[in-house]
């Protein structure tokens, strides 16, 4: 199984050149960023996982500019946003980023994407709650109609361009309905979820990793339902506390690839923490 991390770098951590060439040099085989943009502190969402919200939140690093320069220093690490708020961004520019990100990295980009749970942060995002499901759905589409060999427009429910010059182009080659870089969705199990999944992923993102035995095989029935090659479903969980009878229970369940979680810190912690996950490797 390939062990990847997850890490919120914030302008207090470890930096993303040094944390890239000590997993590179160590094994593990990618690194993947959150986002957030800003966090407004008139809110009323609730944190998902209970109490105060961690400081980390509102100082993280953007994912692509912190995932660039771990691409510069490393030559086999994978680089993944765990996850893209892809209704805050703006679809034309965030293709670009996505396809120069994967261009320069020779093809090691995973575009981790979710739905969000700040409301607050995506309403000045100008996102509709309601519909972000939609919109993210609509927005890929779009991603995906600038990332195609040929110019080819779109006209969606939320946003449109016109057939277009666009490149560079993700180095990896049309999977089915997937256009791009690998391609993940976050988000809690669910038959609209798996939905989405099969129609423009290339698997799906589990945070925290549990209930997978129950999970996992209405998914496989949806992703074949769909018409999807079984052999090519990703299922990586994420965010993860690693433990030797999860990763073999992982294994079990025919899961590749696990990324643990680190902790927001300086350098010196978090090598600590690495040399605590090395029994793993």
């Amino acid at each position: 199984m390939r062990i990847s991390v997850t890490i919120f770098l914030t302008d207090e951590t470890i930096t993303p050149t040094r944390l890239a060439r000590e997993l590179e040099e160590r094994g593990f085989a990618g690194l993947y960023l959150p986002e957030h943009t800003h966090i407004p502190v008139e809110r009323t969402t609730p944190y998902p996982a209970g109490g105060e919200l961690p400081r980390e939140y509102g100082r993280t690093l953007d994912p692509f500019v912190a995932l660039g320069q771990a691409a510069a220093v490393t030559e086999r690490l994978g680089l993944g946003t765990g996850i893209t708020l892809v209704a805050q961004h703006d679809p034309i520019g965030l293709a670009k980023q996505a396809a120069t990100l994967d261009h320069l990295s020779g093809g090691r980009l995973t575009l981790g994407l979710g739905y969000g749970w700040n409301v607050e942060e995506a309403a000045d995002h100008g996102v509709e709650w309601r519909t972000r499901r939609e919109l993210v759905r609509d927005r890929m589409a779009l991603m995906r109609a600038l990332w195609a060999d040929e110019p080819t427009g779109y006209d969606g429910e939320f946003g449109s361009v016109r057939p277009s010059v666009a490149y560079p182009k993700p180095v990896r080659k049309p999977r089915g309905p997937v256009v791009g870089p690998r391609t993940l969705i976050g988000g809690a199990a669910g038959p609209k979820l798996f939905a989405h999944i099969c129609e423009y992923a290339d698997g799906w993102l589990p945070i925290g990793g549990r209930g997978l035995g129950e999970s996992l095989p209405a998914l496989r029935t949806a992703w074949e339902r769909a018409g999807r090659e079984p052999a090519h479903l990703q299922v990586v969980p994420y965010a993860v506390v690693p433990e030797e009878g999860k990763l073999t229970y992982y294994g079990d369940l025919g899961i590749e690839e696990t990324v643990v979680q680190l902790p927001p810190a300086g350098e010196a912690e978090v090598l600590r923490v690495l040399d605590g996950l090395a029994r793993f490797l």
